[in-house]
Formats: C-alpha cells, structure tokens, sequence
C-alpha cells in the first residue's frame, strides 16, 4: 500500500508510537517558532525548564503582533526576545521585518520538515510541503529543550482539486472559503488536510499558503501541499533551492476521506459576521455598503497578492467614505512594491500603508467605528477581534476588498468589467536580511534583559484527588480564546505579566469573571462549563495560564478545540467532556460541583461522577487523556513535568 505525504514525514521523523488515527505518536521536530504575544511567555517558560540552548535544529523568534510603543512594556519584550534569543541560540527577526508566517515561508520553511509554532496559522508553511503544527508557548518550550513533540496521530483527508481558478477574480481564498461553507469550523477537528489532483499545479507557493494558513480556521491540525516543480521554482527565486526536494503522494496512498473541489466551478466568496464558516457568494450581498476596507495580514500578504490589489487601484481611487488600509507581509514584499511602484499605486489611490505586522487582524490598531462595515482579506471575524463588538466584519479575498474599496459597496468584481493582467511570479525575490539576526557563536557572555513588566511564570500544584469548586462561569458553543483572552493594544502588552493580564480574562463575556473566579479560589477553586468546540481560533496559551492563575481547577465542555485542550492539560486544567450533553442544561452559574478520587479515576477508566451540592443532582463527564496528558495532569501541568525530564531527550 502507498503512502501519502503526511505519513511520509511523519514516518521520517518518527520517534516512537503507530501511525495509526487517534494514537499517540513522539515526533522529532526540525523548527520552532514563536511570536512576541506568545513567545514572550514560551521563552520565559525555556528558562526556567533551566536548559542552556536549544535543541532543535533552528528556532526563531519573531516579532509582528505587539509593534506598538506607546510605554515601556512593548520595547522591553521586544528587548528580552532578542537578548533571550541570543543567550539561548535563535535566530531573532526584529520589528518591521515581517508577519512570522510570510517571514517563515520565504527564508526557513522546507518541503519535508516537521515544525512548531506558537501561533494557530503555523500551517501556512504547509505550503510549501512542511508539516507545520501550531501549539501553545509551552509545548514549544518542552521542544526546543530536548523532549519529543506528542500528539494523537490526525486523520489525514485528501482534498482533491482539479481545474483551474476562474483568474484573476476567484483566488486562493475562494479555496479555503469553499471549504469552510461546507464543513465549518468544526469541520477539520482531528484531521490533517492534505491537498492532491491535478488543481495543485495551478496554485502558486503563496496561493498554497494562504490556502493551509486558513486551514486553521477548519479546526484542522494542519494542512499540506506536496513538493512539487511549482515548489522548486519558489525557492529558487528565493535563493535556497538547496533547500528542495520532491514530495509527493503514491499513486496507490490510501485516505480517510476524500473531499473533491472543482476550481474552475468557483465563485467570488465571502464570510459574514462573525464566523469564518458563515460563507456565501459575493453576488448574494452585492451591494452592501462598507465603511472600511483590510488587505493583508499572514492570510493574503504575499508579493503577488498585494501586486494584484496595486492592479485594481491603479489610477482609481478610494470612495470616500471608505478607509483603506494595507498591511504587506514582510519587509521583502515591502521593498519590492516600493521598487517595482506597486507602493506608489496604492498610495494614490488614498490607501492607508501600516507597519509591517499583524496589526488590524488582532484588534493592534485599525478598528472600525461602532456599527461599521469592515471587509477584510483576513482569516477571523469574531465579534469582538477587530477592536470593536459593535462593528460587522465580512472576510474575503484580497482582489474582492480591493475592489470593494474603490466602490464603496461589496461588489462581484466579475461584473465591473475590469481588467487586469496577472502578474508572473518572480523569478527572483529581494532578499535582505538585515533585520534577521543569527545566534552569536559564543553566547556565553549574552546577558537577558527583562523589563520591570516581566514576571516570573506561575506554576500549579499537582493534582489534588479531590475537587469541589464553584461554578463561576457557563458559556455557549465556539467560545474563541479572544473570547477567553482578549488581544488588542491594551491587553497583549501585559502578555508577560500573568498577575496584570488576568484581570482580562472574559473580560467582553462577564467583565466581573476574574473577581468572582479569585473569590472562588480562596474558597478551593473554579469551574468553567462550555458548550462546544471550546476555545477555538487563537492559540494563544494566556487563555489557559490566566484562568490557572484565577483558581480554574476544571472546564466542563461538550467538545474541545484541539490546541486550547492541550494548552488547559499543560497548565494543569483538567478538560472534562460531558457524557450527556443534556447534563450541561441542569448546571448554572454558582454551583457548586464535587469530583471525588480524581488522580485514581484519570489512572482508571476516567470517567467521573460530578455531584452538584447545591442541586443534590449527579452526572457523568470523562477526560479522554492519553498517557502522556495523564502524567502531566498529574504533575500540575507540562512546566513542573519538563523541569524534571528534560534532559533525558536531545531532538534532532
């Protein structure tokens, strides 16, 4: 029987366990990257596992969320990244060089590795034929100390694609949008998509990539293009076709399941507010008025991708009553708009440029006004995320936000009667590195400079074998981490200050949430009920950290998103499922709930009997947690345990 190419790198990289659906497998991982709103938190966690320098073959740390300087606290993290870095043997790439993601795909990704990182959108490497998993601060700690990367071995699910894009109006985002209309954001959960056909060869590098990094969005634990000629040209143009090999599925490689897309039937999409699986076409909204407009982000920030927006702007210009703003991916596709005038087009046109970063997309500057209409090329649209609860965000593609721009209303481009040419890929891509900077050779004498907002990370107790604690929130379902944990420029420069951002936690749910849950956690603690996939979106490991650090023994969910799961078992939360979703009903806020013999129910059958003393009523829930997850329970979470193994495994 023939491989695919999931298991053909996971199988190369294989430490221990069967590739099997659902079992648990030990990874050898090649990269790990972090970003500043996580990484802050995932290099003070190296540092205290008390490892002196990595053991991956190449760690990275990334600035691109946290840009702004408007006190202290920004700079100083910034400072510590870079000084941490170095100590600990990372490249650093500093403020103003790019989007982690864009960053990654054009100078470190390569066809055949397996990497980590601590942001939800780590797959847009897949791209490039990389196995490339998004995980919390700590997990990518643990890795880049020496422990082996555990996970459940995913579903592999080939989306088969044939014919070609309908170009230049139905793009890569169309993909992944068509995806998410018929399969929802819950729709990916367990599985990893592997995309195949004939369709593959139409899709550039950076098209694959905005197609995977999307995937996200589906639940999917990655997603992964195979290694083909279009690959090897990327590279090459990017001055590392050393880097190449081919990859790809055997004719006779067996799937899960098999999901089938006709490019050519495609049609401009869009999602409405505010989920990204809330999809329908453009043409059934047409017409509907809109008062700002996005491009770019780690979704669509490519070269080719803002060349085409520079098209459509070209000798036209924004309606007025609409703010455009434009966010390139890296300092690369920076300098090559302004060189090539691409830059000049969009600035005439009345386009706003931003800083090389995240911005927008998180809530860092670009909020829309109360009860506007913002249109953006990005991969979310929670209600909330953009810096405003009151505002409507509608996601699309880049040439559809372009468009919709100059008229002023959501628009099928296809009836404009515009035209404009594709432009060809690059044979050669700019490359200057300058704010990518290499570990020192001797890093000895590099000293880590933490600013006054910089605390120590705080660590749970092990697992007591009884737990009665209050009720001191219930939820529905598709409970974000933004929901959990906030970004935005007043929330994320606390990110290494656990006391401080804590006092954010549900902060647009029940602003009251982090008060009641310290009172309950003098009283023995605090349970969270939800309902399902909770904790989807962002993998930012605050939304597990700060509700540890308010007392949260437990959350009580009839499903779990996967990285926020396993970011609440590495801080010590134990994920409960109900049996009967019904139970969910008959549990309100203030309960008190009673879990007797817990450390011996994990180690059992782990099904647990829950009496709610103030109903006198009982139900089941169960966990679910592999061996591995039991012992970090066990142990308060994955910090106490990889301070104790961590010099037992050298990856690499």
């Amino acid at each position: 029987m023939g491989r695919n190419v999931v298991q053909k790198i996971f199988e190369s990289h294989l430490l221990d366990g069967e590739l099997k659906a659902g079992e648990p497998v030990s990874l050898r991982v090649d990269e790990v990257y972090t970003q500043d709103a996580t990484g802050t938190m995932a290099w003070l966690e190296f540092e205290a596992i008390g490892v002196d320098r990595v053991r991956v073959p190449l760690a990275v740390s990334y600035v691109d969320h946290n840009m702004i300087q408007s006190n202290f606290r920004n700079p100083d993290d910034h400072l510590f990244l870079q000084t941490a870095a170095a100590r600990f043997g990372a490249y650093f790439s500093k403020p103003g060089n790019g989007i982690c993601h864009q960053v990654n795909l054009e100078r470190f990704a390569r066809p055949g590795w397996i990497g980590l990182g601590t942001d939800s959108h780590t797959p847009t490497n897949g791209g490039i034929g990389m196995i490339a998993i998004g995980v919390g601060g700590l997990e990518a700690a643990t890795v880049m100390a020496g422990l082996p990367f555990e996970m459940r071995m995913p579903r592999v699910v080939l989306v088969r694609l044939t014919g070609r894009l309908q170009r230049p109006w139905v793009t890569a985002m169309d993909v992944i949008l068509e995806l998410l209309r018929r399969l929802t954001v819950k729709g990916g959960v367990g599985k990893v998509f592997e995309y195949g056909g004939p369709g593959v060869s139409d899709l550039s590098v950076p098209e694959r990539a905005t197609i995977t990094n999307m995937g996200a969005e589906l639940g999917a634990t990655t997603s992964v293009f195979p290694s083909d000629e279009v690959t090897r040209r990327y590279l090459k143009a990017q001055g590392r076709e050393e880097h190449w090999i081919p990859l790809q599925a055997d004719y006779d490689a067996e799937y899960d399941e098999v999901i089938e897309i006709d490019l050519g039937s495609l049609e401009p999409l869009v999602a409405r507010p505010h989920s990204p699986d809330n999809v329908v076409p453009v043409r059934e909204i047409d017409g509907l008025r809109v008062d700002q407009v996005c491009i770019g982000s780690c979704t669509n920030s490519s070269y080719q991708v803002m060349e085409m927006v520079a098209r459509v702007l070209r000798g036209r210009s924004v309606a007025p009553h609409v703010s455009l703003l434009i966010n390139p991916g890296s300092r690369q596709v920076y300098e090559m708009l302004a060189r090539d005038g691409a830059l000049a087009d969009m600035v005439a046109a009345g386009a706003r440029v931003l800083e090389i970063s995240c911005g927008p997309c998180i809530g860092m500057g670009g909020a829309p006004g109360t009860g506007q209409v913002s249109l953006r090329s990005y991969n979310r649209n929670f209600r909330g995320r953009c810096g405003n609860k009151e505002a409507e965000v509608y996601l699309a593609s880049p040439l559809v936000c372009a468009v919709t721009a100059v008229k002023g209303e959501l628009v099928d481009p296809r009836q404009l009667g515009i035209d404009i040419e594709m432009p060809q890929e690059p044979e050669v891509f700019i490359n200057s590195d300058s704010l990518l900077i290499p570990p020192p050779a001797d890093p000895e004498g590099v000293q880590i400079i933490k600013g006054p907002n910089i605390k120590d990370v705080p660590l749970k107790e092990p697992l007591s074998d009884l737990i009665e604690a209050e009720v001191v929130l219930k939820v529905g379902d598709n409970i974000t981490t933004d929901d959990i944990m906030p970004a935005g420029a007043q929330v994320l420069p606390l990110r290494s200050n656990i006391p401080a951002i804590s006092e954010y936690v549900f902060h647009h749910i029940d602003p009251e949430f982090p008060r009641r849950a310290l009172r309950a956690k003098e009283r023995g603690g605090g349970i969270v009920v939800g309902g399902e996939n909770y904790g989807q979106g962002s993998s930012r490991e605050h939304a597990a950290i700060a509700p540890m650090y308010l007392g949260v023994k437990a959350v009580i969910a009839i499903s779990f998103a996967r990285i926020h799961r396993a970011n609440l078992i590495n801080f010590g939360i134990l994920p409960l499922v109900f049996m009967d979703p019904s139970d969910r009903e008959r549990i309100n806020t203030g309960d008190i709930l009673r879990i007797e013999g817990v450390r011996e129910v994990i180690q059992g059958e782990q099904v647990y009997l829950v009496k709610n003393l103030s109903s006198s009523e009982e139900f089941s829930v169960r966990s679910d947690l592999s061996e591995r997850e039991k012992r970090l329970i066990l142990a308060g979470g994955l910090l106490p345990y990889a301070k104790q193994v961590a010099g037992s495994y050298v990856s690499g």
